[in-house]
């Protein structure tokens, strides 16, 4: 399994690079998020969302568990941080393989729900702005799309 690393050097950077990522995923492709708090796991989501031609404003499901966008795909934002503690499934599977993305902060969380392909993304702080983004495909198809992108 190989790795891809990243760096960008402010938020606009983070955006413009999932943007660019957004152009590559398919209905059902399922994005783990992980990094410390204001690491720009947001940031890097409101990117994809403005790549799949998002208008409405995206934040962080912290509250709500699952928040759901419509452009020229469906968005699912998903933050399972509350989850800690519940084996409940809140029909993940749905969304997994539904017809939009799916991204999924905290996702040790419910790490049974996960499909067996996804990729995951850890954004660590390596300056104020700058952000190492950190890629790690499972499934040939991440594995094609994370070379196409990280030329």
């Amino acid at each position: 399994m190989s790795v891809y690393f990243f760096t960008t050097t402010s938020p606009e950077e983070t955006m413009t690079f999932s943007k660019k990522l957004a152009a590559y995923l398919q209905p059902g492709d399922v994005i783990t998020l992980e990094g410390d708090l204001g690491a720009g796991k947001t940031t890097f989501v409101k990117g994809l969302a403005k790549g799949l031609n998002i208008t409405r404003n995206v934040n962080s499901p912290t509250f709500t568990i699952i928040k759901e966008y419509q452009g020229k795909m469906p968005l699912y934002h998903m933050d399972v941080y509350r989850m800690e503690e519940s084996d409940e499934d809140l029909g993940f599977e749905e969304y997994f393989s539904g017809s939009g993305i799916t991204v999924v902060e905290w996702p040790q969380f419910i790490k049974d729900f996960l499909p067996e392909a996804l990729l995951k993304i850890t954004i660590k702080h390596t300056g104020e702005n700058a952000r190492k983004i950190q890629l790690e495909p499972i499934g040939s198809h991440f594995e094609n799309l994370c070379k196409e992108i990280i030329q």
